[in-house]
C-alpha cells in the first residue's frame, strides 16, 4: 500500500485558524518521531536480546559505563527519567547482577549505583551494537550525526517550554 505525503508550508506566524491538513497522520512530525521510535526499538530489541538487557537497561548500563559510582538522580537527569520508571530498572539489573545500590556514604537519602565486575564484562560485548544499528539504518555516520543534532535541538526547544 502506498502512503501519498502531505506537504506543509512553513509556519511563519501564529496559526489563527484551523488547517485540517494538519490533522492528516502523514503530516505529524510526532507520528514520524514515534513510529522511527518503534522501529529503532525493534533492532535494539534484536541486538541486546543476547547480552538479556532491555533498551532502558542499555542506556543505563552506557552511563554507568561512561562514569561509574554515580547517583540515581544522575543518571535520570541524563536519561530523562524519573525515579518511579528508574528504580524498577535498577532493581531488575541489580538482580541480573549487573549493578549494585548503594546508600551515599556522605548523603544516606541517596543511592549511588556501581557496576559489578559482570556489568563491566557486559561492556565489551555490546561495543558493537552502535556499529550495527548505524549498518541497520542505512545511512552515513553523517546523516545520523546531522539527525542526531536536529533531534537534540527539537528535544531542547520542546523542554524549554515547560522550563521557560
Amino acid at each position: 500500500m502506498s502512503q501519498t505525503k502531505t506537504t506543509l508550508a512553513p509556519v511563519t506566524e501564529p496559526l489563527n485558524e484551523p488547517n485540517p491538513d494538519f490533522l492528516r497522520l502523514d503530516a505529524q512530525a510526532c507520528f514520524a518521531l514515534y513510529s522511527t521510535g518503534l522501529a529503532m526499538n525493534r533492532i535494539y530489541r534484536k541486538l541486546l536480546e543476547p547480552l538479556g538487557l532491555t533498551y532502558p537497561q542499555y542506556l543505563v548500563m552506557m552511563v554507568l559505563w561512561e562514569k561509574d559510582g554515580v547517583s540515581v538522580n544522575t543518571i535520570g537527569a541524563q536519561l530523562y527519567l524519573d525515579s518511579a520508571t528508574l528504580t524498577p530498572l535498577l532493581k531488575r539489573l541489580e538482580s541480573a547482577g549487573l549493578i549494585l545500590r548503594k546508600r551515599c556514604s556522605h548523603d544516606e537519602r541517596q543511592r549511588v549505583i556501581e557496576l559489578t565486575e559482570q556489568g563491566l564484562q557486559l561492556k565489551s560485548q555490546a561495543a558493537m551494537v552502535p556499529q550495527q544499528v548505524i549498518c541497520a539504518t542505512q545511512c552515513s555516520v553523517t546523516e545520523l550525526t546531522d539527525l542526531k543534532q536536529n533531534l537534540e535541538h527539537l528535544r531542547g526547544q520542546l523542554l524549554s517550554q515547560f522550563h521557560g
